[in-house]
């Protein structure tokens, strides 16, 4: 009989110096949006049968291990992960587990006015909510959606409700689609002291039809909203965070910006991510992924599952982000194409 929980062991370190300390799980890869930077409308895409999905029990199963490995976060995202059944069973597996100080979940916020209660009640910590535009055209475009964005406001609303936080909204920005708005949205979120956090537009997958001439850089961004709304940087509260950080002047309310493009952060990236169905990804833009799903199902014991992904993280070299600015200098340069859909990893 394997044991609940793993021996305590030494946390793996990749072969850059990496520790393993942050795991993004997807628990579906159904998506009820078309962002056209993630899963645009046009293709024919196929998804995971249902006995495909590694189970609630699997899922906690092999957050445990990582866990004992040296993870203290973990974020649930999709495609859309509220589109889970009983997602509110697993969250409160999580929640359980001991030594995991932060349960998150990012979410386009369209199921969110209803879960919100009860996922708090389960033990979420808080969410991420996408809104790239508060424009009803634009953000109908964007995500492929007939409805407004009020129903993503009121799923924003529900959290706040619901005590959830420190609350955050993700907004990709895409230069000549929704970046006139920009200063809109910054005084949206600051005025419901929510953190904003505006995101460059990423060339993750293959089928966002990605073109560096539509990348509005972070450093532009903020200085657009600080041109009428004045802030100072306060920088990152850890290493790994992905956002570089400021906040404004006359509250102290935050705003971030994540520059994956103009300022690469691969050098101190903490994350791992499982997809729904068992395979360990050690970076957004992999191509493939490692089998956690085989091992789990095959009965073995929970310190051999450990050791499994700890060889995998100490094997760890990715640096796709700064490989791709490095090859933008060097001429006849060239990067993988074929990288993994980010609706199946989560962002």
């Amino acid at each position: 009989m394997s044991p609940a929980v793993p021996s305590k062991a030494q946390p793996p370190v990749d072969r850059l110096g990496r520790a393993i300390e942050d795991l993004r799980i997807s628990v579906i890869d159904r998506c009820n949006f078309r962002c056209s930077f993630c899963m645009p409308a046009g293709h024919d895409y196929s998804f995971l049968p249902r006995e495909e999905l590694l189970s609630f029990e699997e899922t906690a199963r092999l957050a445990r291990v990582f866990v004992a490995l040296g993870v203290s976060k973990i974020r649930l995202t999709g495609g859309e992960p509220l589109l889970r059944r009983e997602l509110e069973k697993l969250v409160a597996l999580l929640a359980a587990i001991p030594g995991l100080r932060d349960l998150a979940l990012t979410t386009n916020g369209v199921l969110l006015s209803e879960k919100a209660k009860v996922l708090s009640e389960a033990g979420l910590s808080r969410v991420t909510v996408s809104l790239p535009s508060l424009d009803d055209r634009i953000f109908r475009e964007m995500t492929g959606q007939t409805f407004g964005v009020q129903h993503v406001v009121d799923g924003i609303d529900a959290a706040i409700a619901a005590g959830m936080g420190p609350i955050k909204v993700n907004a990709v920005i895409l230069r000549g689609v929704n970046d006139e708005g920009l200063v809109e949205l910054a005084r949206f979120f600051k005025e419901r002291r929510i953190e904003g956090r505006f995101i460059e537009y990423m060339d993750v997958g293959t089928v966002n039809g990605w073109k560096a001439g539509e990348v509005l850089s972070a450093r532009e961004i903020l200085g657009r909203i600080d041109a009428v709304l004045p802030m100072e940087e306060v920088g990152r509260e850890q290493p790994s965070d992905v956002a570089l950080r400021f906040r404004y002047r006359d509250d102290g309310v935050h705003v971030g910006a994540i520059a994956s493009i103009t300022e690469p952060f691969c050098g101190d990236c903490s994350r791992a991510r499982l997809s729904a169905d068992g395979k360990l990804y050690t970076c957004l833009f992999a191509a493939s992924g490692h089998d956690l799903k085989e091992i789990v199902r095959s009965g073995v014991t929970m310190d051999e599952i450990a050791a499994a992904v700890a060889r995998v993280w100490r094997g760890r070299t990715d640096r796709y982000s700064e490989e791709r600015k490095e090859t933008s200098i060097a001429p006849g340069s060239s990067l993988p194409s074929r990288k993994i859909e980010m609706f199946r990893i989560g962002g």
